[in-house]
């Protein structure tokens, strides 16, 4: 096994390999703005670290969100891209789930929160770093507080709402050694994982307008 794994869907432009048994080299950068710009060139980094061509990779695994739609679509096309031109099983993982996984929380339940911006976080419930209690939802933090009330959090997110969230746990943003251990470990116990598809939760910002304004003369 070699699995390329990457994940856009943060601020976090993160990208690893997994030889099967242990994250063989990582890449991962901050910058909300650069997805498109620093996701290749990321990927080059780490096979050339890890010695490897792209042609040995047997399996891709992406972050599928929740997240913004240009940032989180510049990591799903890159995957599915990648797989059509290798010929190798594409995989997708809730971005939540792999920040839950390496997650510095000793016990659960706790709350993993990704900024989702408009006021809002991206979030979900976790017994432990493997298991989700809730589905993924996008709301804004107050009207979230009660259902979060004493849970540790875990992402950047929570970071940005201390009222509702006041205890603040590492990782700020997912990494894709976490996703790949965790797609490992998922496959190794026989589980199919979710196909790569996009979970934007809501509408895109940019939105074709309804009615168009005429300028030219009748």
């Amino acid at each position: 096994m070699l699995l390329l794994a990457l994940d856009t869907a943060t601020p976090a432009v993160t990208v690893a390999l997994h030889d099967g048994e242990a994250v063989i080299a990582s890449s991962s950068q901050v910058d909300a703005r650069r997805h498109g710009e620093l996701l290749l060139p990321a990927v080059d980094r780490v096979l050339a670290e890890a010695g490897v061509r792209l042609d040995a990779v047997t399996g891709i695994v992406t972050g599928v969100g929740p997240g913004p739609y240009t940032g989180l679509r510049v990591g799903l096309m890159t995957a599915d891209t990648f797989g059509l031109a290798l010929g190798v099983p594409v995989h997708g993982l809730c971005t939540l789930d792999g920040l839950a996984y390496a997650a510095d929380v000793e016990e659960g339940p706790f709350v993993v929160a990704t900024d989702a911006r408009r006021k809002e976080v991206y979030w979900a419930t976790y017994a432990d770093s493997r298991t989700r209690l809730t589905d993924p939802a996008v709301d804004r933090p107050a009207d979230i507080a009660e259902q979060v009330a004493g849970m540790p959090a875990v992402g950047a997110g929570a970071m940005l709402y201390p009222g509702t969230f006041p205890v603040v746990h590492a990782p700020e943003h997912v990494s894709a050694a976490a996703l790949a251990s965790l797609a490992v470990e998922r496959l190794a116990a026989g589980e199919e994982l979710p196909a790569p598809r996009p979970l934007y939760l809501r509408r895109p910002d940019a939105q074709v307008p309804k009615n168009y304004k005429v300028v030219t003369p009748k």
